[in-house]
């Protein structure tokens, strides 16, 4: 996604369509990504987009410039799509399976960077599986779209040391599968990801 100017956004809250064109393009596969990701449903990513940017519309003229214009939509996207997969796991029997995963055949450009080839890709997306839902989500804006800890904080409304607490547990539980061979350790980005505050 690309940066997005505070004029572009203040002229888009005042109902400016050209303004808010521009906002839908630079962060239509943003959005989308992150609906895929967590609902792993075509269909179900594109309606959830297009609630994501209703949202924005309507909302814009709420956003105070105290967060990042990314961190805002991060956080509306992913609570978005989050409540469409709780409700479609609800409708389908799936109570306790709320499965937070990446198996999907959208791999962003910052996913490829970080997973380098398919066979790591495959590791890292079986790692992943082995999280709770709360880890799946910190470790995936952390390590994949590479937010801060600050921003994870602002994205989820959760305190950061709960943000800190759960990458730790996540990356616990790599250090586990990579002792278990779950995870091979030429796997790329293992040693950071198992390194960065790990306590």
């Amino acid at each position: 996604m690309q940066e997005i100017t505070k004029n572009i956004i203040i002229q888009a809250a005042k109902e400016d369509i050209g303004a808010f064109e521009i906002i839908y393009k630079n962060s239509v596969n943003f959005v989308y990504s992150i609906a895929l990701s967590i609902t792993k449903n075509i269909d179900t990513s594109e309606d959830i987009t297009q609630e994501v940017f209703i949202k924005i519309y309507k909302n814009l003229n709420k956003f105070r410039f105290r967060s990042n214009f990314k961190t805002w939509i991060y956080r509306i996207a992913i609570n978005t799509a989050i409540n469409a997969y709780k409700k479609i796991s609800k409708e389908t029997g799936k109570r306790d399976d709320f499965d937070l995963a990446l198996k999907t055949q959208y791999v962003s450009d910052a996913t490829e960077e970080i997973i380098g080839r398919k066979d790591s890709e495959k590791q890292l997306l079986s790692f992943l599986d082995t999280l709770n839902a709360d880890q799946r989500t910190c470790i995936i804006l952390r390590e994949i779209e590479g937010l801060s800890y600050k921003e994870i904080s602002g994205v989820l409304k959760i305190n950061i040391n709960t943000v800190r607490s759960r990458l730790k547990r996540a990356r616990i539980a790599l250090l586990a599968c990579r002792k278990k061979g779950v995870i091979k350790d030429e796997l790329p980005g293992n040693k950071a990801i198992i390194n960065d505050r790990l306590y």
